[in-house]
């Protein structure tokens, strides 16, 4: 079991404090690193409360903290900011923001480092791994390209594959809709650019969201909390893509520590993953980029969310091999 706790921090754009949870192995388990969780798109960190809850029991602090724009960390407690991630002169050319990007991705990074370093400051002497899934694993690889030499593993979970194109085609999209309706307004159009096909592969299908997992009382469980029930905002939409974008950049990319070891986990029948596709192309670009330590596992009957499958015993036992080998 563990002891978890529950907690705020101020984050990056100093209007919004961040709800993050932390589980502690209980007393008489003694600590053996940290893993640190970045979630998904649409969802929130107690989603992750049974695999935080295994892993602590084998030595792990675990921490993560909802995304701003997510959860319990939006604005003022106002549904209104869910899917929307920071405020921003999008003015092409500004003096203080000359490429007219936004601040949400920004604000995204800094919460996932300011909660990095609050529990490094707790845990000095720990080693330090990061797992990120779906959007997360977008911002758990942006982070190895600005963060990675802190880190001694990391394990991305559910990643796709998007070319340069496509990135800039989804925030020229996002931001010609906010200049006509604001950039609060939520687009259907971008809401099925984005997740409109995911669900095909399954029909007739039970739910929309059957593409998550095999497990219908994950999917019932997630359809019926208002902390998914919400689209992204045009801000929200511009922010993934841009966050996209990032990684379609070999000058970022390069900065990876090479000596980082990363293990990427996916399920074969994973639409975001392109049934698998994905995954391999970014495992394998991270090893043309030098990362020789990366391994892959993918599993056959799994769908986008592997750590909340039918079979997470195997994927949490994987994910804990991985890590245990990473132990000084």
């Amino acid at each position: 079991m563990a002891v978890k706790t529950e907690f705020t921090y101020p984050s990056g754009d100093s209007k919004t404090q961040i709800r993050a949870l932390r589980w502690v192995p209980d007393e008489g388990v003694s600590p053996v690193g940290v893993l640190q969780i970045i979630h998904g798109m649409q969802e929130f960190i107690d989603r992750y409360d049974d695999f935080a809850t295994f892993m602590a029991a084998h030595g792990f602090i675990v921490t993560g903290c909802d995304l701003p724009g997510h959860g319990g960390s939006i604005r003022d407690g106002n549904e209104n900011y869910f899917g929307y991630f920071g405020d921003n002169d999008y003015s092409e050319g500004n003096s203080t923001n000359p490429a007219g990007e936004t601040s949400g991705n920004k604000n995204l990074i800094r919460a996932i480092r300011a909660l990095q370093m609050l529990t490094q400051d707790l845990y000095p002497d720990l080693p330090y791994f990061l797992l990120g899934h779906s959007m997360g694993s977008f911002l758990a690889r942006q982070f190895l390209c600005l963060r990675g030499a802190s880190l001694s593993g990391a394990v991305i979970s559910g990643t796709a594959f998007h070319p340069a194109l496509e990135t800039a085609a989804g925030m020229f999209l996002s931001k010609f809709i906010a200049g006509r309706k604001g950039w609060f307004y939520r687009s259907p159009f971008l809401n099925n650019l984005a997740l409109g096909a995911l669900n095909k592969q399954f029909e007739p299908a039970r739910t929309k969201v059957d593409w998550l997992t095999r497990d219908e009382s994950v999917v019932d469980a997630y359809v019926s909390d208002r902390r998914t029930q919400f689209v992204f905002t045009c801000n929200g939409f511009y922010t993934l893509f841009e966050t996209l974008r990032y990684l379609t950049s070999n000058a970022n990319l390069e900065h990876m520590p090479k000596n980082l070891p990363v293990l990427f986990i996916a399920g074969a029948k994973d639409p975001v993953g392109n049934n698998g596709d994905g995954p391999r192309k970014v495992a394998a670009q991270f090893k043309s980029l030098g990362l020789q330590d990366t391994e892959l596992k993918i599993y056959e009957e799994d769908r986008h969310e592997v750590l909340n499958e039918l079979d997470k015993e195997t994927v949490y036992a994987d994910v804990l091999h991985f890590l245990e080998g990473l132990l000084c």
